[in-house]
């Protein structure tokens, strides 16, 4: 999810590697919890959505770095074939593969998501995905609105809500009748007090990682507490814009708070930055995109 320099990147490489090689990490492999979360996401909308199909046979993706699968197999690099959205794996059974099987997938899903990617840059991903002429676009973005150097620095709520319009006008200008799922925006609080209890992580996160809300990760202070809280709610504020928009577009089907309520423990964290989900972390956006995808009723 974070949006790194391209200058700094091969010092942070280096530092990164050296400090796995230290701790003697493994990679992407893990294997953790799935149970379900608190709500926190705002008011859930009943609206009814005649017109879904439950089974779109092609798809195309857009929005960051967790639908790259950056850092779930190696250091800062992209992964896609990992991709809970689009990614081939089978032990990550991503959504392209349940629902066009293997083969499907491999021919009729694109992944447009680029890593570093704010809501301000989902209108040409969209563009993009528009020219497969794909039944299904997912999006997952807003993360790195709010993973900003600080809170002053954050995407305000009123822009990211402009951002976000532009987006389906310009999926909607060329595919009047193409489905898109929203994911919410993860939870970026849990991911902070998850990922401190590893020392490793840490001090990973000292480099740079989303420093609104990672920063100084141990304090514990009045200001540091005041500063993660108004990350937090800007998150919510954002999924609360997603919730509101895709209602207004009667084959937009928002994910009701699944990804935000989902309480990934540090198996579901990728073990080179502790950060973006492992390949366990991506099976199950994946599993949890089909069930939210393939259901007869919109979440609520």
């Amino acid at each position: 999810m974070q949006n790194r320099g391209h200058r700094s990147r091969g010092l942070v490489v280096t530092a990164v590697a050296a400090l796995v090689g230290v701790a003697g990490l493994t990679g992407c492999d893990a294997v953790g919890g799935d149970s379900p979360g608190p709500s926190g996401t705002g008011a859930r909308s009943a609206r009814p959505t005649p017109d879904w199909d439950r089974s779109p046979s092609s798809l195309a993706a857009v929005g960051d770095s967790i639908t790259r699968g950056f850092d779930a197999c190696s250091v800062l690099s992209d992964c896609p074939e990992v991709s809970w959205a689009t990614g081939t794996d089978t032990k990550v059974n991503s959504l392209a593969v349940r629902l066009l099987g293997a083969s499907g997938a491999e021919r009729r899903s694109w992944n447009y998501a680029v890593t570093g990617s704010r809501m301000a840059d989902l209108p040409g991903q969209m563009a993009q995905a528009a020219t497969r002429r794909p039944e299904l676009v997912t999006v997952m973005a807003g993360a790195n609105d709010a993973c900003r150097p600080s809170v002053s620095a954050m995407t305000s709520v009123a822009e990211f809500r402009i951002q976000f319009q532009d987006a389906l006008r310009t999926l909607r200008s060329a595919l009047p009748k193409t489905q898109v799922y929203v994911s919410s925006v993860p939870d970026l609080k849990r991911l902070w007090s998850e990922g401190r209890t590893n020392p490793m992580g840490k001090q990973i996160w000292k480099l740079g990682l989303c420093p609104s809300m990672l920063g100084d990760a141990d304090s514990l202070s009045a200001a540091a507490t005041t500063r993660r809280d108004q990350v937090q709610d800007r998150v919510e504020s954002y999924n609360t814009v997603l919730e509101q928009v895709c209602a207004k577009d009667r084959r937009c089907r928002f994910d009701g708070g699944a990804v935000f309520e989902y309480r990934f423990g540090t198996k579901q964290l990728s073990h080179w930055d502790w950060f973006h989900p492992s390949k366990n972390g991506q099976a199950r956006l994946a599993e949890l995109a089909y069930a939210r995808v393939t259901s007869r009723t919109p979440p609520k």
